[in-house]
């Protein structure tokens, strides 16, 4: 069977709830979109937002401070909100990936290998049983390992180590720029990891090809093949619009390739502009390079007809919206109107959220721009 370009977008939008706006509770709305780009504090929020009916900051607020949904370091080596139970097998099948790495370079030139850092685990999960600074871990680290070592120790086992990011009350979205850190209540250590979050993955992203999953998990292509061949009764194959082998679940939702897909503004770093390894799915090759930058940034976007179409953000007066190529009034219409809810949204917590990431808009070319 052979899935056209468009009916991909679409699969992914439906299973990402992109498509309509459904009305589940955080924690469920979570564990079915998988994991949520968690780098900004502000875009857990926004995403939900974007993909459940009624959505109130202060579900996400409970969730976190409840542990029903938590904060780490995960896939691709960044932050994630992710449902607590599924943090488990996530984090269990990125270990590979950290002990390939050495744990970072910064760790390796420190010293340090991977058996050292097994060493200090314990030790510093019993330290992390209650919130601690990244300036209490380093001063932790030091008094271990010397002040020389301090710096790059902590680099690696923060990513290494299972530790949650610690909410707190007095930031807007949850959580400060400056991260305090709190052991994991579910320890690691499922052998059947990556399975489960392939699985996980075609259920959240399918269809995919094996270069897809190992982009969206930073794991090896071919532990990937050989967990595919594991799970051969589990999924199916398909063939791409361009002749790659796609993987899938059977039965599982892929909406017809005329189906309507509503316009989203979306959060920086969104999981759809990121969990493929080919983004054209989401992202038009010529507008890649304008929306996700050199050193990993990736704007806040317009989601026109499944597809980037040009990025968004918030100003004293309103959503600054700037368009990549033309679009109807009716679509403007309709972006009108979500930049109403979200000036709403960011109106209770903080109104010109991704302030800091202004500068790169002196870098985009001449395109339409408009106030909403």
């Amino acid at each position: 069977m052979t899935i056209t370009a468009r009916e991909l977008n679409r699969a992914t939008l439906g299973r990402q709830l992109l498509l309509d706006r459904e009305p589940l509770t955080v924690p469920e709305g979570v564990r079915r979109v998988l994991a949520l780009q968690a780098q900004h504090p502000a875009s857990p929020y926004l995403a939900l937002w974007n993909r459940l009916t009624d959505f109130a900051p202060a579900d996400l607020d409970a969730a976190f401070a409840g542990q029903s949904v938590v904060k780490a370091t995960l896939m691709r080596i960044t932050l994630h909100a992710v449902h607590a139970e599924d943090y488990p097998f996530l984090r269990a099948a990125m270990q590979p990936t950290l002990y390939a790495s050495r744990l970072g370079a910064r760790f390796a030139a420190a010293g340090l290998t991977p058996a050292d850092a097994e060493e200090l685990l314990p030790d510093l999960l019993a330290f992390a049983r209650l919130p601690r600074t990244s300036a209490q871990m380093q001063a932790w680290t030091e008094e271990r390992l010397g002040a020389e070592k301090r710096d790059g120790a902590w680099w690696g086992l923060k990513a290494y180590a299972p530790l949650h990011h610690a909410p707190t009350t007095d930031a807007p979205w949850s959580f400060g720029h400056r991260p305090s850190f709190i052991a994991a209540t579910a320890t690691p250590g499922d052998s059947e990891a990556l399975h489960t979050l392939i699985l996980r993955y075609l259920a959240g992203f399918g269809p995919a090809s094996v270069a897809d999953i190992a982009q969206f998990a930073l794991v090896r292509r071919t532990p990937v093949r050989t967990a595919l061949r594991a799970l051969e009764g589990e999924v199916e194959q398909l063939r791409g619009p361009d002749g790659t082998t796609l993987f899938d679940l059977a039965g599982a939702l892929r909406p017809p390739a005329e189906t309507p897909a509503p316009p989203r503004l979306m959060a920086m770093w969104d999981s759809v502009l990121l969990a493929y390894a080919d983004r054209s799915r989401v992202i038009p090759p010529a507008y890649r390079p304008l929306v996700i930058r050199r050193n990993g940034d990736v704007l806040p976007t317009l989601l026109v007809d499944g597809h980037v179409a040009g990025v968004w953000r918030p100003l004293p007066d309103g959503i600054e919206t700037t368009a990549f190529h033309p679009l109807s009034a009716a679509t403007w219409h309709e972006l009108a109107s979500e930049a109403h809810s979200l000036t709403a949204l960011l109106g209770e917590r903080e109104t010109e959220v991704y302030r800091r990431y202004h500068h790169w808009w002196d870098k985009l070319p001449e395109a339409e721009v408009r106030m909403l």
